[in-house]
């Protein structure tokens, strides 16, 4: 839990051993505000929207992991007045550009960081929908967020399913998806996939989608499979050479037994 404090100065009355009275500055006393780093609730309202979360956060890690300016954040506070801290929200994923990418923070505030989010995504659910809309829309746009994406996995609140805006002159502007509902992020340079209860991101430049955490447990376990799958094939080719061998060895036998035969009967 991270803190500030604000130093309160007091005056105190003391007595002379005369009986003379006089004031004195006491030590300063130190009034804390608390920044919470967590509310106890839970990161989605489902186990859907935390696996479509968890994709994003670490398929943007996987992007960035080379770029140590660039710091990827979910569901961590962001305080965005000093001195308040019930001015707050909790991003499901956010981007920072301009900040040491390689120093975790248990919160991100504002005033400290002198850099705000470039971009922000929700995942919206029935309880958070019209906050997600409308409050997070304005607030986010006063911050400077550049571009802020909203995505419903369920496909029950948002239609299209993927909703992005971009900051003009202060204000949002709906960005235009394509004939397959996917959006363009300048910020970041991806293009943004609805892919069902998922929102992936494909790099333009290899034209290939950017693995999350499950993705890459897929693939080991792919590679896992394919490899024990070789070792069977190598160890039946194995066998079926010992006993090619065996086999050629035994026919040389009695080829030698036949042909000492013909030569004792000749």
């Amino acid at each position: 839990m991270l803190t500030a404090t604000r130093p309160q100065h007091r005056l105190t009355r003391t007595w002379s051993e005369h009986g003379e009275k006089s004031f004195a500055l006491a030590q300063p006393e130190t009034s804390e505000i608390i920044y919470p780093d967590s509310d106890g609730e839970p990161m989605g309202e489902t186990g859907i929207h935390v696996q479509a979360i968890m994709y994003l956060y670490s398929a943007l890690m996987t992007f960035f992991q080379a770029v140590a300016d660039v710091y990827v954040a979910t569901d961590m506070f962001l305080y965005y007045e000093e001195g308040n801290p019930k001015a707050v929200k909790a991003p499901d994923v956010m981007v920072i550009k301009g900040v040491d990418g390689t120093y975790e923070r248990r919160s991100f505030k504002l005033w400290e960081e002198q850099r705000g989010p470039c971009v922000i995504f929700e995942v919206t659910s029935k309880s958070s929908m019209l906050e997600d809309l409308v409050n997070k829309s304005m607030l986010y746009a006063q911050l400077g967020v550049r571009e802020y994406f909203i995505f419903d996995p369920l496909q029950e609140y948002l239609e299209p399913q993927l909703t992005g805006f971009r900051l003009e002159d202060h204000q949002y502007t709906h960005l235009d998806p394509d004939d397959q509902g996917r959006l363009f992020s300048q910020e970041l340079g991806l293009q943004l996939v609805p892919d069902r209860n998922f929102l992936r991101l494909l790099n333009p430049k290899s034209g290939r989608l950017i693995p999350g955490h499950r993705d890459a447990a897929d693939t080991i376990r792919q590679l896992e499979q394919q490899a024990e799958q070789e070792a069977q094939r190598a160890e039946q080719e194995a066998r079926r050479a010992e006993q090619e061998k065996l086999r050629a060895e035994a026919a040389e036998a009695e080829l030698t037994r036949l042909r000492a035969l013909l030569g004792q009967n000749a």
